[in-house]
């Protein structure tokens, strides 16, 4: 019987125990956040899910007794918390950190490279203060188990987590086509017409009883989303605040620019665009899981980007699944995005209200919203990537070429005259 290497016994027992370590991190992470610098200057909406979570508990109906600005899917994060103690901050809380725990381990099953495990184990101090004060990490946390489901070819449940973040929130629609074409070239359209049916049963579940039971407040809550004016940190609205003078309005629950309305409806347009040419770039390519991955994470920068809305919490979706990409485009993309977290740290939150009223460090912000489209472009570009090309051309310029005065040697020839 032939005896199974000892290194291999070994791997598992590693990986978990590497793996355990990401998830200490990651929650000693969430822990600093209540400390530090981090700890001054708040900005949180976790008030307004609380008053959520308190009129669902006292059995009002959402949508119909009072207003909610996000989809039916957000709802359970935002009771959830007063079934546990009096604390609902610290729930809350506590629950992202959970939440994020099990985003870590849902991209440690995506095949991810070696930075991708301790680069989102360190995350929540690159992030800040709103990863644990914003719902964001609920559906992040069902698209990556979505691509993981996908990738593993289970697609009827891959398409069922899908429609399940969509529910929670709208962007995961992006990924729709991609996950359309992906199911097709892997299991046909037999597979591809079941998991939209369990997608579609999803979101009839979770929409159909408030489409029932209160269709003019869920209309609204929808119609409000979509019809948002051009928000303040958009990569449009930060040239005006860098380079004009506008006028700042409270709607939609945000800071927006008053006037603008062709912009941010250019805005929307260069945004499907950008998401649109990202899946035809997929169609046309062979259907492989790291292209798979990159192009899905380039679909939602586009969408974050380019379009008239950007929040802070918006780069809460990127952290998972940029770091998934492979080879030296993947450095290049974690590295861009580190350095977008790191700058919104710089301005949000404490010096979020003197950019909104006085438009100081606006090119600041500006500088994010760039540093965003270059991730863009990383991501979504066809071939090996523009640092790989480089460094290929920096090596090949490098190596030395053999002096023209030594002559190559020469094969002998035969002699004529054996046989």
């Amino acid at each position: 019987m032939r005896r199974v290497p000892e290194q291999l016994l070994r791997r598992p027992e590693r990986r978990f125990i590497f793996f355990g370590l990401a998830v200490v991190v990651y929650l000693g992470g969430f822990e600093l956040l209540h400390h530090l610098f981090w700890a001054h200057g708040v900005l949180t909406d976790v008030g307004e899910y609380m008053s959520y979570g308190d009129n669902m508990r006292y059995g009002r109906l959402p949508y119909r007794d009072f207003a909610v600005e996000y989809p039916p899917g957000a709802l359970p994060m935002f009771i959830l918390p007063t079934w546990v103690t009096y604390n609902y901050a610290d729930n809350f809380w506590w629950g992202m950190a959970a939440l994020g725990a099990c985003t870590l381990g849902l991209a440690a099953l995506c095949r991810p490279p070696r930075v991708a495990i301790p680069f989102i184990a360190v995350s929540p101090l690159l992030i800040g203060t709103y990863l644990p004060t914003r719902f964001d990490l609920w559906p992040t946390a069902l698209v990556m188990l979505s691509l993981a489901l996908l990738l593993r070819d289970h697609h009827r449940l891959g398409w069922a987590a899908l429609a399940a973040a969509f529910t929670a929130k709208l962007f995961p629609f992006v990924l729709m086509p991609l996950a359309a074409i992906w199911t097709v070239r892997r299991r046909g359209w037999d597979e591809l017409w079941a998991g939209i049916a369990i997608g579609a049963g999803v979101v009839i579940a979770v929409f159909g009883p408030f489409a029932i039971l209160a269709p003019r407040g869920l209309y609204k809550s929808l119609i409000g989303q979509l019809s948002r004016p051009l928000q303040i940190e958009s990569l449009a609205a930060t040239f005006i605040m860098t380079f004009g003078h506008p006028h700042e309005i409270v709607t939609h629950g945000s800071f927006n620019l008053a006037g603008h309305d062709t912009v941010a409806a250019i805005s929307s347009v260069v945004s499907a665009l950008a998401i649109a040419a990202v899946w035809l770039s997929f169609a046309r390519g062979p259907a492989e899981p790291a292209r798979f991955i990159r192009l899905s994470a380039a679909c939602i920068c586009a969408f974050i980007a380019f379009g008239k809305v950007l929040s802070p919490q918006f780069l809460i979706w990127l952290v998972p699944i940029v770091p998934l990409t492979r080879g030296r485009r993947g450095l290049a993309a974690t590295a861009l995005l580190v350095a977008a977290l790191v700058d919104t740290q710089v301005w949000f939150p404490q010096r979020y209200f003197p950019y909104v009223y006085h438009a100081r460090l606006a090119w600041l912000v500006l500088v994010r919203d760039l540093l965003l489209v270059a991730l863009y472009v990383v991501l979504s570009l066809p071939g090996p990537g523009p640092l790989g090309s480089w460094l290929r051309v920096r090596r090949s310029r490098t190596r030395r070429a053999p002096p023209r005065s030594a002559p190559l040697p020469r094969r002998p020839r035969a002699d004529p005259g054996t046989p």
